[in-house]
């Protein structure tokens, strides 16, 4: 079968790893820590992948400079020392074993910043599979299209050539506003309901179905 797609970009957080509902149960714990009300798991689950900054402004629109430092700092305060409970969906390797040839790209676009994505790929070493990688404190976060932009350039592969994979909406309009093509999956962030809204090619519920479709579509 011809190759369809040249690029092939991964979101992270929901699609690679497990990390969801760690990353929405330290939003809730950080947002306590400064007095406010904490989001509901799927307000908290919705905002991942916008970058820290973005989310917090998602979710407290009013929140003043100083304020959305003080959160970011308890998130991280919550987080960083559970980063090593994190683990990649079971067959996600394979996937990527799957996609590697001579003549493919595999990147990451994440709303993680640099370090933090450093900090997963020394601790799940999947850092051989990917050509290259962007995050979100490098330039415009999700649903700006500057990340697939920047990998598209570095690739030299046309928009059309490359496809997104992502567990949110914010990955699929990302996706459309870099005139490139979106794959959903459904079981990180964002439920079934909620990613149908945005363009995509197909919804996949597990990381098998994952596999299968990328064998008969990419």
């Amino acid at each position: 079968m011809m190759m369809k797609y040249r690029l092939v970009v991964f979101d992270w957080d929901g699609t690679v790893m497990d990390s969801t509902s760690l990353i929405a149960e330290c939003i809730q714990f950080a947002a306590r820590d400064c007095d406010l009300s904490p989001p509901s798991t799927e307000a908290a689950k919705h905002i991942i992948g916008l970058g820290i900054r973005d989310s917090v402004r998602f979710l407290f629109p009013n929140l003043s400079d100083a304020g959305l430092d003080m959160f970011a700092e308890r998130y991280r305060h919550h987080y960083l020392p559970r980063d090593g409970e994190v683990r990649l969906y079971e067959g996600i390797e394979n996937v990527l074993r799957l996609l590697a040839h001579d003549e493919r790209f595999l990147a990451v676009a994440t709303g993680k910043p640099r370090r933090g994505l450093e900090r997963a790929f020394d601790q799940c070493e999947l850092r051989p599979f990917f050509h290259y990688t962007r995050c979100a404190d490098e330039g415009w976060p999700k649903p700006h299209p500057d990340m697939l932009e920047k990998l598209i350039s570095a690739t030299g592969v046309n928009p059309s050539e490359t496809l997104m994979i992502g567990d949110t909406t914010h990955d699929l309009e990302m996706a459309a506003a870099a005139g490139c093509h979106g794959l959903a999956v459904s079981y990180g962030a964002h439920p079934i309901n909620v990613l149908r809204t945005a363009p995509h090619q197909a919804v996949v519920h597990t990381v098998e179905e994952l596999g299968e479709w990328l064998k008969q579509n990419a």
